[in-house]
């Protein structure tokens, strides 16, 4: 089954991207480019929902 998530994505001051997803409680992470932020924000929602995560 295949779901589809809200991902907020920000910059700090000292250009690392962190993303967070609001619909699962403590899902997020950080990187240092978009392409590997996308890699570790799939990977944090799998990891998430495979736990059972609550939203």
């Amino acid at each position: 089954m295949s779901r589809q998530f809200n991902v907020i994505i920000e910059r700090d001051g000292e250009g690392w991207y962190i993303a967070s997803v609001p619909a699962l409680r403590g899902c997020h992470t950080q990187a240092k480019s978009l392409d590997e932020l996308n890699s570790r924000i799939i990977e944090a929602i799998e990891l998430c929902m495979e736990v059972g995560v609550p939203g």
